[in-house]
């Protein structure tokens, strides 16, 4: 079942009829290797629960930030084509010069979230508008006659082909085809558009029958969307449009364009002549950090899904965003990868789950994952808070670990309970101070919340201290904000914090009792002995009586409500946002290997290549490749060998030379003799191994052709792994 060819070919080998390839499950792939089969299937069924969960939200979350622009776009298209619905005759005497109704959807540079978009778009269209929705892009385009056919295709359900001759200037779109096939020309589209039309409309029954809306039975519109519209040749779109303008009488067609740049694209693409044919209205959607700010508001910042990143892994996730792609659907990705890594490194991770689930898996754990208990470095450091006779039931007894446990993680949920309402208050105080001490962004503050202790950061210093010369307008709407945050809470000790901040809103409410300049002592009178004639000593004795009594000075009721509140404030911060590992069992809960996660999303291909180039066995795993010198062994595949002798050349490789000391090595790992009259001779086949060696290295971007000299090559990179 092997050839020696060196020539590439393709060879076709039967598959035996007795060995069948046995169909692994994701359930398998999840246990392999796991010491406890029952524990890793219980694992897998929670991880895809909350997967599932997960996913369902976040596509729910977008779809309802895309709501409003949808609504748009959906009204701009039902409007465009109401003018159509009294006839062919009425469209084109109320449309202007040709003109085709164009929406520019500018959906921002996150592109991979485009499509999410525009299938939601489609989706609507087709439920409540029109049926005949065609969705494009710029890499199934290269030509017009690929336009054209795509769209005739995806609205007739036609087999159309074109031949290279059949757009001429004296028919455009047009092509001759077999009997079997249709014509690929807007003409064949009208008369087809036509005839399905009269069938919806006078009830004939048909395989073509359009199920539109109410509005659009008779008319529906012809809707195409060209979802990378920077990616499309501008010569192929505006040959587009113009063929379009001529039957824009007949068909109801409108466009929708997705940009991500900016409207102005479409001026830098199509020429006057084609840009005037379009009547363009402009929808702009939301930018892709609110998006963000939404998803991880209602995702990460909650109690409702027990599994949590670390500050770190978070700060892997977001910085990935703001550097790489912008891309929200990237982001919940990476999110799903920390879960399915968590779920499947840590065999505690059973423990992740809803308040009931979590009970009955507690106790059903074995005594190898009581020991896993008991070696976490958060609940050995509970431990020796305990009394000894407690620490040593703790560490023999494992029906007292899982009683115990069941209480630990009953405080972790109401950690999580207490601190995610805290936190929001504290946004809310500090996200609107000058220069942002603790972040612009909630996720600022929840990272430097996770990583340490907020109130001991200088940032945290600095906002408080802004904070005590906060206006009173200021102050009131943001307390008033946080007490909207705190009513929903259920726990007792946001309960009692709700009541003493309505308290204090009450105080600040009430009339004040001493006028602030009444409250303040007189301090001009020190300033009269100015006036009279002093020499140095006296004048700097009088400006020290007038600082202290600025320092001295009473304190108004709003100043001393002030302080009563932000006292109150800093008290719940230390109070509740201490981080997580702080809590017993947190490890159950928090995913914390951010260099794991960020090797399968943050990929450096050139070092991977690099490091299997240079050593073998760091993949391939063969004890014949293992050399601690750092050298390559002669066993190596020919291309990791050739490489190995490129480093040692300079900026032009001599192909003969190369080739001589490649034949070398070969010769040495086929074992022959160093004396022998054929050691380090090139023959046909070593010499076919070596030319697709130096080939393969081409391809990967090491060397290239170079006119200087005809028997050398180019060294493109300089250094090794």
């Amino acid at each position: 079942m092997s050839t020696s060819s060196v020539s590439k070919g393709c060879f076709v080998f039967k598959p035996n009829a007795k060995k069948r390839k046995k169909t692994t499950s994701l359930e398998d792939y999840f246990t392999h290797g796991s010491e406890n089969t029952e524990n890793g299937k219980l694992r897998f069924k929670t991880c895809q629960t909350l997967w599932d969960k997960m996913t369902a939200d976040t596509e729910f979350l977008q779809d309802e930030l895309n709501r409003k622009i949808l609504d748009s776009l959906l009204e701009f298209i039902r409007k465009s084509a109401s003018t159509f619905q009294h006839g062919a005759n009425d469209w084109g005497s109320q449309m202007r010069a040709h003109e085709i109704p164009t929406a520019a959807l500018v959906l921002g540079v996150n592109v991979p979230d485009h499509d999410m978009t525009f299938h939601s778009l489609s989706e609507q269209l087709q439920q409540s508008v029109t049926q005949f929705v065609v969705s494009l892009q710029a890499k199934e385009c290269a030509a017009l006659k690929q336009l054209m056919q795509n769209v005739l295709q995806r609205l007739m359900g036609a087999s159309v082909s074109v031949k290279d001759d059949d757009l001429d200037e004296s028919e455009p779109g047009c092509s001759t085809v077999d009997h079997k096939r249709a014509h690929c020309s807007l003409s064949t589209l009208c008369d087809w558009y036509n005839t399905v039309t009269k069938k919806a409309s006078s009830g004939t029954p048909g395989k073509k029958r359009v199920s539109a809306g109410k509005d659009m039975h008779q008319h529906p519109p012809i809707v195409v969307i060209f979802k990378d519209l920077e990616a499309f040749n501008s010569r192929v779109l505006q040959d587009f449009i113009l063929i379009c303008s001529r039957y824009v009488e007949e068909l109801p067609l409108i466009f929708i364009f997705g940009i991500a740049t900016a409207p102005s694209t479409i001026q830098h693409m199509l020429p006057h002549s084609a840009s005037s044919l379009l009547c363009i209205e402009l929808f702009q959607s939301l930018s892709c950090t609110q998006h963000l700010a939404t998803v991880i508001d209602k995702v990460i910042l909650t109690s409702q899904f027990p599994f949590k990143p670390s500050g770190k892994v978070l700060q892997v996730l977001v910085s990935i965003f703001l550097y790489h792609d912008f891309s929200v659907r990237n982001f919940i990705k990476g999110l799903q990868l920390a879960l399915l890594e968590h779920f499947h490194s840590q065999p505690l991770s059973v423990l992740c789950c809803q308040k009931q689930e979590a009970q009955g898996n507690l106790s059903k754990l074995s005594h190898q994952d009581v020991e896993r208990i008991q070696q976490l470095p958060s609940f050995m450091r509970y431990v020796e808070n305990q009394p000894p006779e407690d620490q040593v039931k703790l560490l023999t007894n494992d029906d007292h670990v899982k009683e115990v446990c069941q209480k630990l993680l009953k405080d972790l949920r109401k950690y999580h309970k207490n601190y995610y309402p805290i936190l929001r208050c504290l946004h809310v105080l500090t996200s609107s101070l000058p220069k942002y001490p603790l972040g612009k962004q909630i996720r600022e503050l929840h990272i430097s919340c996770l990583e340490k202790n907020v109130w001991e950061n200088e940032e945290y210093a600095s906002a408080m201290t802004l904070l005590r010369m906060m206006a009173k307008e200021e102050l009131v709407s943001a307390l008033q904000t946080c007490s909207n945050i705190l009513k929903p809470g259920k726990t007792k000790k946001i309960k009692a914090a709700l009541l003493q901040l309505q308290d204090l809103l009450d105080k600040f409410k009430k009339p004040d009792s001493v006028s602030d300049s009444a409250a303040v002592d007189d301090i001009t009178s020190p300033g009269k002995t100015l006036q009279k004639k002093t020499d140095l000593f006296q004048l700097q004795k009088s400006l020290m009586e007038m600082k202290g009594s600025r320092r001295s000075k009473k304190m108004s009721q709003y100043e001393m409500l002030r302080e009563e509140a932000l006292d109150f404030i800093d008290q719940l911060v230390r109070s509740h946002l201490a981080p997580p590992e702080s809590q017993p069992l947190y490890e159950v809960c928090y995913y914390s290997s951010s260099a794991v996660l960020r090797r399968h999303l943050n990929a450096t291909p050139r070092t991977s290549i690099q490091t299997a180039l240079s050593n073998p066995y760091h993949y391939l795993k063969n004890e014949d490749l293992r050399n601690e010198d750092g050298t390559v062994s002669n066993a190596a595949p020919d291309i990791c060998i050739v490489y190995k002798l490129h480093l040692e050349c300079g900026r032009l490789i001599n192909l003969y030379d190369w080739l001589q000391a490649y034949a070398t090595v070969a010769s040495a790992a086929e074992g022959k003799d160093p004396d022998s009259a054929d050691y380090g001779k090139v023959n046909e086949l070593k010499h076919a191994r070596f030319i697709q060696a130096v080939s393969e290295l081409e391809f990967l971007g090491f060397i290239k052709s170079t006119k200087q000299k005809t028997d050398h090559v180019s060294r493109l990179t300089w250094g090794g792994c």
